[in-house]
């Protein structure tokens, strides 16, 4: 019976953690989408997002803005 408890468990937290890299991968590619447009049409595009506004590279802010956006999912 401790058997199938655990290997639900198991099962249980390794479709949740597929599913947190899922929602940042697409949240990551979506917001270096916009963050790419706007720096080639030479936009402030850093206050857009939360988490990015002091950085100073692109994949860095946008991997904070994502970071921000996925703690306030949980």
């Amino acid at each position: 019976m401790n058997q199938i408890t655990d290997e639900v468990l198991h099962e249980s937290v390794k479709t949740n953690s597929m599913t947190y890299y899922s929602i940042f991968a697409v949240s990551f590619i979506v917001f270096l989408a916009i963050a790419l447009v706007a720096q080639v049409l030479f936009l402030q595009w850093r206050s857009w997002f939360p988490g990015a506004e002091g950085g100073k590279t692109l994949i860095g802010d946008v991997k904070a803005a994502v970071y921000t956006l996925m703690s306030q999912l949980t």
